[in-house]
């Protein structure tokens, strides 16, 4: 035996690759496990009948008429899912500067909620409250003079959300940044007596280039100008703290952060912050780069896939809204 040999065996009286040796140790020591139920899966719903139209951007997302809807929550039920986000495509007769669209107890979105939950009862539905999926100019918030209004735009955020109530949604989600409206809305739904809908506030939603092939989704793109004025700087974490803060004091039930995979730290930051279950967005883009890359035979598209969300679990969501949550349940199944 060499020199080497004899000083590494003494020194080394800890190997933790001893803990790696097999895939039963492995997994026994594994700190981070994701299961089905972490997932919520995002919808598109769009007017018409036996249409499924595929997301050019976002490879095996679709869009479908509430017919076709209502099959996929079935197949994706039976893999275990629970929990679906639902947003609306809408043509553009249907959007207006004050987005009266979204409350309109006949509409299309208001509709797929109500039929959703008349045929899975058990099934949670989160609905989207922002402007911009009904709004002639493409902003979460009412526009003057090429300025964001915040306050009048509380007004339809709270009608958005009471009509999604009835409908018998079960968490809203307020996607839009607009201040004080997480207090605005709970105020609103409890009026209404709908103490027991949840809110899943979108606390850190940034400023961010992965969200176009969801604006692609929903040709919800911005008419005008971007969305900096309200969404968050990328550069900034400790504001996020400052968002989430007032979110918690208005009577939120989840923060989230959005994007998810960018921005791993502001994750931890709310986890190690709040007490609260911690929500993040897998948004659309990074579903993209990872089922680009796969198609190119860049990058082992499973494996990353799972890789990512596990990340993002680890990070510390407690909730993952993904694009791949199907697809990863159906992996889950399979082990």
């Amino acid at each position: 035996m060499s020199n080497v040999q004899r000083i590494t065996q003494l020194q080394l009286t800890r190997r933790p690759r001893r803990n790696r040796q097999s895939a039963a140790i492995r997994n026994m020591v594994q700190e981070t496990r994701l299961a089905v139920t972490d997932f919520i899966l995002p919808l598109f719903v769009l007017e018409g009948e036996g249409v499924r139209s595929e997301v050019v951007s976002m490879p095996g997302i679709h869009r479908y008429s509430l017919d076709l809807l209502l099959e996929e929550v079935a197949e994706c039920v039976g893999l275990g899912l629970t929990t679906f986000a639902l947003f609306p495509n809408l043509p553009e007769s249907k959007k207006d500067k004050y987005a009266t669209e979204s409350y309109n107890p006949d509409g299309l979105y208001l509709r797929a909620v109500k039929a959703i939950k008349d045929r899975f009862p058990d099934v949670v539905v989160m609905t989207d409250v922002a402007m911009d999926p009904y709004s002639s100019d493409g902003h979460d918030g009412i526009v003057e003079n090429g300025k964001i209004l915040n306050d009048p735009t509380l007004e339809v955020l709270g009608n958005m959300a009471l009509a999604q109530a009835k409908a018998g949604a079960d968490i809203v989600g307020p996607s839009d940044m607009m201040d004080g409206r997480v207090g605005y809305i709970r105020q609103v739904l409890d009026a209404g007596g709908f103490h027991d809908v949840a809110i899943m506030a979108y606390s850190a939603k940034y400023a961010s280039a992965f969200y176009g092939p969801f604006r692609d989704a929903l040709d919800s793109a911005p008419r005008f100008g971007d969305k900096k004025t309200y969404q968050m700087n990328p550069a900034n974490s400790r504001e996020a703290l400052i968002e989430a803060e007032l979110d918690y004091a208005e009577g939120a039930d989840f923060l989230m952060v959005k994007p998810a995979l960018a921005y791993l730290d502001v994750i931890k930051l709310l986890k190690d912050n709040f007490d609260l279950p911690i929500a993040a967005y897998n948004v659309s883009g990074e579903y993209a780069m990872i089922k680009a890359a796969a198609r190119n035979g860049w990058l082992d598209g499973e494996r990353a896939m799972m890789e990512s969300l596990m990340a993002i679990k680890r990070a510390g969501a407690n909730v993952i809204l993904t694009y791949f949550a199907k697809e990863a349940a159906q992996l889950l199944k399979s082990v």
